[in-house]
């Protein structure tokens, strides 16, 4: 009798990679190093064949810089050729929705058919930084309506506002993605929109807020059927021990701002390894390295493609973070060749 086919083993080979740089500081760099830094990453990764680049909204956040994001996006496109561009995301409470069409309609303009639109619900983290943005905390339960009245600026069917238009931007196609942690993935299904999720406390809750939006997806202008985008930490290089000191610099910032407030520059793998750190430090720095995805590329494949697999994404977004920028571009090269993502670009 013959013995059962062995079941393919999980893998990233023809799954659409894309980036979300944050534009992190790193010791000793200038704002204006960094945010050229990341102009400087979409056209490295453009080459490996990354699918999408997209750039992040922090405001009055030490360490992170990328506070304008369609501005930084504008300047992406413009130095790219291919790789779609856009934002994960704008922060729509803190803006007005025409603006925000306005933006878009420039960008999409200017770059046709290659600019997204994500959109993310946050607000200021601090009261200072919401009174300076003119934004209250609870601006947060107009996500939905906000988005609607967006959307309708580029259909032309927004009403709050009678005779205005997005000029330019009516008309327009810009597809619209929803930056969601649990509930968001609702709104994204009654409005016919992409997904792009992440952040959930347990695989089990990831695959029940998946199940919700598909089954709860009602098809639109922007998208016929559901589509899931899934946000991810990855690092990969030749060992596991090495693939995941490239995370430390990042966990040990992740760590002092919870404990002091501020999210310092990204320090060199060699001097976080020799900090003093408190009980709590120490307990924050090794939680937020559970979760993680790292490891030789044998192992990320297999983690990755196995969940992958598991959540039937149709796309990954990867979301990383060291000091060393060439060690971080290694990182992302291991990572498209796991992929294929040069021959799938070359199709």
């Amino acid at each position: 009798m013959d013995s059962p086919a062995a079941l393919p083993q999980p893998s990233l080979a023809g799954v659409p990679l894309s980036i979300l740089d944050r534009s992190r500081t790193r010791a000793g760099e200038s704002e204006a190093e960094t945010l050229r830094g990341t102009v400087q990453l979409a056209q490295q990764v453009e080459e490996l064949g990354y699918h999408r680049f997209w750039v992040s909204e922090h405001h009055s956040v030490p360490g992170v810089v990328g506070s304008a994001p369609t501005v930084l996006a504008a300047a992406i496109a413009a130095a790219t050729t291919r790789i779609r561009v856009g934002t994960g995301g704008v922060m729509l409470p803190n803006h007005q929705p025409l603006v925000v069409a306005e933006q878009f309609g420039v960008l999409e303009s200017l770059f046709p058919g290659r600019i997204d639109m994500g959109l993310g619900r946050s607000v200021g983290f601090t009261n200072g930084i919401r009174r300076a943005l003119g934004v209250d905390k609870d601006a947060v339960e107009d996500f939905e309506a906000q988005v609607r009245e967006l959307l309708g600026y580029f259909t032309g069917t927004q009403r709050n506002h009678p005779q205005v238009h997005a000029r330019p931007g009516e008309g327009l196609h810009v597809p619209p993605y929803v930056l969601a942690v649990g509930e968001g993935a609702l709104l994204a299904a009654s409005l016919g929109l992409p997904l792009v999720i992440a952040g959930v406390r347990s695989a089990a809750e990831l695959l029940s807020w998946l199940e919700r939006y598909r089954s709860g997806f009602r098809p639109a202008a922007w998208a016929d059927r559901p589509y899931v985008v899934l946000a991810a930490t990855v690092a990969v290089a030749a060992t596991t021990e090495q693939a995941r000191r490239l995370l430390l610099p990042e966990a040990w910032s992740t760590a002092y701002s919870r404990t002091r407030g501020v999210f310092p520059p990204l320090q060199p793998v060699e001097e976080v390894l020799h900090l003093d750190l408190t009980e709590k430090e120490r307990g924050i720095f090794e939680q937020s390295l559970s979760g993680q995805i790292y490891g030789t590329p044998a192992e990320v494949d297999a983690a990755l493609g196995g969940l992958v697999q598991r959540t039937a994404a149709d796309e990954v977004l990867v979301t990383t973070n060291t000091y060393d920028r060439a060690d971080l571009l290694e990182s992302y090269q291991a990572l498209a060749d796991l992929a294929g993502l040069r021959s799938l670009a070359s199709r």
